[in-house]
């Protein structure tokens, strides 16, 4: 670990270990999720939970040690590629195998998930439990065309809502649309679903007819130049029946950055070293907290959600979307937690939702102010850059060791030692953790993931330049790993769909 990373507290630790072991009640904890590795920042990280260390994995891509639960079933171990359908299908790919094996463990699972769906509970069987936001709820909360009605309810105020209009039917011309929300690039979005599907930059009729193609209803906003952000909060119950909301430091999020392998809108990355505006940040966490106990009064949700912003020149914070479950930004973010001395909020997030109360979290007042305080300061934080294939031929990723701490030297990445956690990797010496990477011999599709660069860094070496730009330390990272895809023949066997 980096030589400030703060240790865990051990009282902490243990306190979350024993609680969790009590709602498990015996029961083994399984993962479902796209990464066989999923929930390493708590069994893998400064204070390990053991608890938390999965019995089996169900995943799309292996787990790799230190990272690894007790037990992996991965589509691309049978697969041998990785690609865009790989990563849609991969529940499909394996679905007879995990009821077969979850039904031979030696008791009904407990299986974490970013949301419960049908085949979760298949999965589960009779006496099993999804720990998870159920997903006919989370498509409620989730709602794009209802987001805005979300924030009015919950009275976070009018300026840190992004003009739009709702719109249930077909949609209007495109001047119609601009002439309504006040703005010549327009932000279409419908549906609910994830990783940036369902949204549409609209600037010609071209984009609109694309937009239109999504079903709606749909949300038609105005376009907010600056940073976007990702914040993570956890609303757990308490014993008056009301809620108490935490709110994670806010990121700072990079999209649209061509060099990461990312297109327009997408994601690229978060970075939780820069510092935030104290003002800003304070609003932020107030509107958190509002939103968090308006899920609690009329939805009763409970765990972990994500709120996505925007940070304008102005310092100005606009919310965008909601995300009501884990998701993939809550593995890296789970630092932030564990640099305060905490156990990371997912420890906390599976309790709840099996009906325990996580006893070790602070007051939320007070663990909020220390939130808008350290995002004022900056540095340290994780930070994590999403790798993926952009070229339009196959490759595999060769001469690398698999995932763990690398740096890059004379062009390529050079070894370092092992590694499942962020703060494994300290940025400012030139290190990164590469995390998900694929085997060797395992075939990548063009807009297949690579898997992750994260490490800690205290401001000086994040990927990021601007909101679209990376930074010469990102540049260096990616260049890197370009040397290291051998391409592979489009007429061989190994890349003709299954």
């Amino acid at each position: 670990m980096t030589a400030w990373m703060s240790p865990v507290d051990s009282g902490l630790a243990e306190a979350a270990g024993t609680a969790l072991a009590s709602v498990l009640d015996g029961r083994p904890l399984v993962s479902a999720e796209r990464f066989g590795s999923s929930m390493r920042t708590l069994c893998a990280g400064p204070g390990p939970i053991r608890q938390t260390r999965p019995a089996l994995a169900v995943g799309c891509y292996p787990a790799w040690e230190p990272a690894a639960p007790g037990t992996v079933l991965a589509a691309e171990d049978r697969t041998g590629r990785r690609g865009p359908a790989e990563r849609h299908a991969w529940m499909e790919a394996v679905d007879a195998d995990a009821v077969r094996w979850l039904a031979e463990l030696p008791k009904p699972p407990v299986i974490a998930a970013w949301y419960a769906t049908d085949r979760l509970r298949r999965w589960a069987g009779p006496g099993g439990t999804v720990a998870a936001i159920d997903g006919r709820r989370r498509a409620v909360i989730e709602d794009k065309a209802a987001f805005d009605d979300l924030l009015q309810a919950a009275g976070v105020p009018q300026r840190m809502r992004i003009p739009c209009v709702r719109v249930d039917g077909p949609l209007p011309s495109l001047a119609e649309l601009r002439r309504r929300v006040g703005s010549k690039r327009l932000v279409v979005q419908a549906g609910a679903d994830s990783g940036g599907r369902g949204t549409v930059f609209v600037d010609h009729d071209a984009d609109l007819a694309r937009a239109a193609a999504v079903t709606g209803p749909y949300k038609v906003a105005a376009f907010i130049t600056g940073w976007s952000s990702n914040t993570t909060v956890l609303s757990v119950p308490t014993a008056s029946g009301g809620v108490a909301v935490y709110v994670d430091r806010p990121s700072h999020k990079a999209v649209g950055i061509a060099e990461a392998g990312i297109g327009p809108g997408k994601s690229a990355g978060n970075d939780w070293s820069r510092p935030w505006p104290e003002e800003a940040s304070a609003e932020l966490v107030d509107a958190a907290v509002r939103i968090g106990r308006h899920l609690w009064a009329k939805h009763r949700m409970a765990g972990l959600f994500g709120l996505d912003a925007l940070l304008t020149a102005e310092s100005r914070v606009m919310f965008n979307e909601i995300n009501c479950r884990n998701q993939g930004t809550t593995e890296v973010s789970a630092a932030n937690q564990q640099l305060r001395g905490l156990p990371p909020f997912l420890a906390a997030h599976l309790t709840v939702l099996l009906g325990g109360r996580p006893h070790w979290l602070p007051d939320p007042d007070s663990f909020n102010e220390v939130t808008i305080r350290a995002a004022a300061r900056g540095g340290p934080g994780p930070y994590y850059l999403k790798l993926r294939h952009r070229g339009a031929d196959p490759v595999r990723v060769s001469g690398l060791s698999g995932p763990g701490v690398y740096r890059a030297e004379g062009g390529r990445l050079v070894w370092v030692r092992p590694g499942a956690h962020p703060a494994c990797a300290n940025a400012d010496l030139g290190e990164v953790l590469l995390a998900n990477l694929p085997a060797e011999h395992v075939v990548c599709l063009p807009g297949a993931e690579l898997g992750t660069a994260e490490a800690l860094t205290t401001g000086p070496a994040t990927p990021f330049a601007a909101p679209h730009q990376l930074s010469v330390f990102g540049d260096s990272i990616l260049d890197a790993l370009a040397a290291h895809l051998t391409p592979v023949r489009s007429d061989s066997r190994e890349v003709t769909p299954s």
